[in-house]
Parts: structure tokens; C-alpha cells; sequence
């Protein structure tokens, strides 16, 4: 019989993968170790592998020829060797546009959160000051420029969403040509430029070589001093101890982050220290529909390679023929 094991994942329980892979007469299994020694361990004979965080090194490729897909309960696939799963001939798969909604949504609240600056009103009141001149400045979205960095779905979902808010929306994307506009009207813009002129900035591009740290210490001095940076992308997008530094320094208006450079934060992180920031836990994909969405989409995946069927989402199609 065929097997599909998780090898590590971001749920309280597996009951949903585990009901649709014994549902589709395949034996199942459930690890927690995202280890490349651990994975190799606990997957050896095993034709599939559902994965959140799980470390897909060459070595794990070797190790596992058996395994003839790696489905991802995600997007992004940074911690996937493709080259290494494409010479094996093992599929990957991932989850594109299951969160769509809901990142949009959280980056559009951490967005208004740092310019309402609504958790130091919210700290003030609970500690029995009613006085919110002492949070000012306050903004608003009218009159305001809204910088979308990657044009993806996610991206172009929080452009729609900014642009109903009443923001003037601007955008960077690697696929698109400045000097243009979007198909719905936003001015495209060099990346500079977009940080010269926007209000907010928000991060929504995959992580890759090109995109580590592309908000540094040198770029971040392009911006306005009354700047927000929102990041619900990758972590490693933004040199988090760059912008902790332009925030104690008055230097930006706010942050408002979600994912960072190492997860959990480190506990000293300067970031956790620096004024008019608003974090989350890396909880812009969640909501309880988008995760079940993101389970069985991902779970699914994986039985359709399993059984010689294409899933509807494979970063490396080529496998499969």
C-alpha cells in the first residue's frame, strides 16, 4: 500500500489529512520533525510528504527513493530543494492563492493599526489614560500613497483593498515594466521610487536571492520619515535590525510586521523594543476558512501524485510527465 506521512505541521491535530488519505486507500502517518535527519528517518518508504516548515535538502532527495511528491501547506517554498526534488523526480506542490483574502486582509490592518496607532491607544485606555494626544501624530488614508511591493495575487489584493480605503495606489513587481500602470490603473514604479513616495509600503513578494534584505539600512534612508512598512511576506525581506534602528531613531512613522528573520522572534530582538510597532505571530495566513481550504488543497495534492493523477498546482511540472 501507498504511504503519505506529515512530516511536520502547523495544526493542532491531522484528522482532515488523515480522513482524506485513508479516504483515498493510502496508508497514513503523522511526525513532527522538520529536521533533514528527521525527515529522512521518518519518511523512508513513504511515496508522499505533506510539509509546513519541513527542511527539503539535497540529501533528503537521496535519502527518500521512494518519495515521489513533497506538497507544502503554503506558498512559498524557500526551504525546498526544487533543483534537487526535479533531478530525484519528486513533484512539489504548494497551495497558491488559498490565502489570498486573508493576508490581504492583515496586511491592510497592520497598515491602519500603525497609523491610527491603535495599540498605544488601546495600552493607554487599559492603563487609565484617556488622552489620545499623546499618540499623536494620527493619519488616515485619504491624501495618502500606498506602495504595493509584488503584484502577485496577495499583492494585487491589497491594492484593491488600499485603493477602497482611499489611498492613491503605486506598485513594484519584478514582471512589471515602470513607467506603465496596471490593468486597473496603478501607476508601476521603480522600486526607489516607490519608496521615495509612499505613506506605506507593503511587502508581498516571495523570498528568493534577489529579494533578501531588499529593505536595508540604505534603502529605508530613501523613505519618508512618516513612513509605514508592513511585511507579510517572507521575513528575511526586510533587515528587521535595520528598521528596529530607523524607528528608535524617529526615522519612520511605524511597522507593522507579521513575519521576521528567525520564528519564533528572538526574545531580544530590537524590533520588540522599538516604539510604534504592531507584530503578529506569522498569523496572516489564518483565518478557520483559508486553513481549511490550505489542508485539503495541500493534502490533496499529494494524493493525486501518489495515484498517477496531476495535482492542480506543481512548481515542477516536468516530473510528471
Amino acid at each position: 500500500m501507498a504511504k503519505i506521512v506529515v512530516s511536520d505541521i502547523d495544526f493542532e491535530d491531522t484528522d482532515l489529512e488523515q480522513a482524506l488519505v485513508e479516504g483515498a486507500g493510502i496508508e497514513f502517518a503523522r511526525f513532527q520533525d522538520r529536521t533533514p535527519e528527521g525527515i529522512i528517518r521518518n519518511a523512508a518508504g513513504a511515496q508522499g510528504i505533506i510539509t509546513s516548515y519541513g527542511d527539503f535538502t539535497a540529501e533528503v532527495f537521496e535519502a527518500l527513493p521512494d518519495l515521489r511528491v513533497v506538497s507544502r501547506t503554503g506558498v512559498g517554498f524557500d526551504s525546498i530543494d526544487i533543483a534537487a526534488a526535479t533531478d530525484h523526480g519528486v513533484a512539489v506542490c504548494n497551495v497558491p492563492g488559498y490565502g489570498t483574502e486573508v493576508v490581504s486582509d492583515h496586511a491592510i490592518t497592520l497598515a491602519l493599526a500603525c497609523l491610527r496607532r491603535i495599540n498605544e491607544l488601546d495600552r493607554d485606555i487599559k492603563a487609565g489614560v484617556w488622552d489620545f494626544a499623546r499618540t499623536r501624530p494620527l493619519g488616515q488614508c485619504a491624501g495618502r500613497t500606498f506602495g504595493v511591493v509584488g503584484m502577485g495575487e496577495i499583492g494585487r489584493a491589497v491594492a484593491k483593498k488600499a485603493n477602497g480605503l482611499g489611498f492613491k495606489v503605486v506598485c513594484w513587481s519584478r514582471s512589471l515594466k515602470p513607467g506603465r500602470r496596471t490593468p486597473e490603473g496603478y501607476d508601476i514604479l521603480s522600486y526607489e521610487e516607490l519608496l521615495r513616495v509612499s505613506d506605506v509600503v507593503s511587502f508581498n513578494c516571495a523570498l528568493a536571492p534577489q529579494t533578501r534584505h531588499m529593505l536595508d539600512e540604505e534603502r529605508i534612508a530613501l523613505m519618508k520619515p512618516t513612513a509605514v512598512v508592513v511585511n507579510t511576506s517572507r521575513g528575511p525581506v526586510i533587515d528587521t535590525r535595520a528598521l528596529a534602528k530607523a524607528l528608535e531613531e524617529g526615522r519612520l512613522w511605524g511597522a507593522g510586521i507579521d513575519v521576521f528573520e528567525t520564528e519564533p522572534v528572538e526574545p531580544d530582538h530590537p524590533l520588540l523594543r522599538a516604539p510604534h510597532t504592531v507584530l503578529s505571530a506569522h498569523a496572516a495566513y489564518w483565518s478557520e476558512e483559508s486553513a481549511r481550504e490550505l489542508r485539503r488543497r495541500a493534502t490533496q495534492a499529494a494524493i493525486d501524485v501518489v495515484q498517477a493523477h496531476h495535482p492542480a498546482d506543481c512548481l515542477n511540472p516536468t516530473v510528471l510527465k
